[in-house]
Formats: C-alpha cells, structure tokens, sequence
C-alpha cells in the first residue's frame, strides 16, 4: 500500500466566515492559523498549501486579556539610523485593528514562501461588511 501525497491543485479550498467580536486574541490567531495551515484536513501535509480561505470581521472588537492593552508594543524599523517606531497594542486597535490580527496569525504560521502563501487567503476587514459574499463563506464558531 503506497501513501497518498495530496498536490496542490488538489486541494479543496473552503472559505470560512469568523466573527472577531469578544473573542481573545490568541486563541482567536492560533485558530486561524490551524485553519489556513490545514490541519483540520485529514490529508494535511506540512509541506503543502492544503488550508483554506478565511474573512475575520469585526476586528475591531477583539479583546485582550491582562494588561497587554497598554504593556504590549510593536516594533518597526526604518532601516535609516534612530529609525525604531513603536506603538502600543491600545493604538493599533484604535486605527490599525485589521493589522493586530494579521500580524499575530503571521508569526504563528511558518516563516517561509509556504508561510507568505498561507497568509495570502486570510482577508481581515474592520466592520462586519465584507466584499467576498460572492464567495459564500460559512460561518466559523471559534471557541475562543
């Protein structure tokens, strides 16, 4: 009996809808990250894109537990000398709230061009209108 090796453009992709609103925000990214990796699949290979497409909406209303709100900052660089920005976790939530979800599921998934693609099928979006209802995308509970 041989094993069965999955190719890429066999994988059936699904597109899921999740609801951000009161949910952690670790556990809402791990959730996600398992999701757009594959590993719900039972023909999941970690060297194949086998995850599907997911639309988080409401962003905005994700909540964070502790005093991560005012204690956690995120870093960027310039590139150009005393080039170091930082803004704390209450600022992005206030303006950049699509940002703070995107960039915890980044560092959960690989760090690799199999990483970047993964990353790809995750669309985030502010308020609760998205422009993917064309693509019919069923409602994920995230127990979160």
């Amino acid at each position: 009996m041989k094993t069965y090796r999955i190719k890429p453009s066999e994988v059936p992709r699904e597109w899921h809808l999740i609801d951000a609103e009161g949910k952690v925000l670790g556990r809402l990214a791990s959730e996600i990250a398992k999701i757009l990796r594959g590993k719900h699949k039972p023909f999941y290979q970690p060297d194949v894109d086998c995850g599907d497409y997911i639309v988080v909406i409401n962003a905005e209303k994700v909540r964070v537990t502790g005093k991560k709100l005012d204690q956690k900052i995120y870093y960027r660089h310039s590139n150009y000398p005393g080039g170091l920005k930082e803004r704390s976790l209450k600022w992005m939530l206030e303006n950049k709230p699509e940002e703070v979800i995107r960039l915890a599921v980044k560092r959960m998934l690989p760090k690799n061009r199999l990483g970047h693609r993964m990353l790809k099928k995750l669309k985030v979006y502010r308020g609760s209108n998205h422009p993917h209802t064309a693509q019919k995308p069923q409602p994920l509970e995230v127990k979160a």
